[in-house]
């Protein structure tokens, strides 16, 4: 007979493979970019519409204000990389354990930059790079970071309905 802890399983492994390779490649991508671009001067991919725009964001993510905050948004990373490294022992939906990896790898991505990046540690600037449209220039941090959360929310969606529909089973 099988105990239920046996059929727990863990993601800890994985979690931490995904945080890892998502800091990583936005640590290298944020390198090519800061090594091909020049600040302030688009490199057109799709026309106008798609392009390389190098900037060093001080503020929220997207490059979207909060200029005066970077201490605060280097300790809410922070402190989300703890969370979720806390966390993941006890993530039982492998979904839901994707998600909050996408999010932390991005958060970790960014938080390397504001430790280690001019102006200085605590308050680094954030290398972003990729401009589409008329929306705010972003890297692929803040990419993972967004799917992460969409990869999250639909996880939780389904597994509310599953124990909806075990819960309909049993009575």
């Amino acid at each position: 007979m099988i105990r239920v802890s046996q059929k727990r399983r863990s993601f800890v492994g994985m979690m931490a493979a995904v945080v890892i390779a998502v800091a990583v490649i936005d640590q290298v991508f944020k390198q090519i970019m800061l090594s091909i671009l020049t600040e302030g001067e688009p490199m057109n991919v799709i026309g106008g519409w798609f392009r390389f725009y190098l900037l060093f964001n001080p503020g929220a993510a997207f490059s979207m204000g909060g200029e005066g905050n970077t201490w605060l948004f280097t300790t809410i990373q922070l402190a989300f990389v703890l969370g979720v490294a806390i966390a993941a022992p006890r993530m039982r939906d492998k979904w839901q354990a994707i998600g909050l990896a996408m999010i932390a790898g991005g958060a970790l991505g960014n938080l390397i930059d504001r430790l280690f990046r001019e102006p200085g540690f605590w308050f680094g600037h954030v290398v972003d790079y990729i401009s589409v449209g008329r929306f705010a220039v972003f890297n692929l941090a803040d990419a993972s970071i967004t799917c992460g959360v969409v990869v999250f929310v639909i996880a939780m969606f389904f597994e509310e309905r599953e124990k909806g529909a075990a819960d309909a089973r049993e009575s």
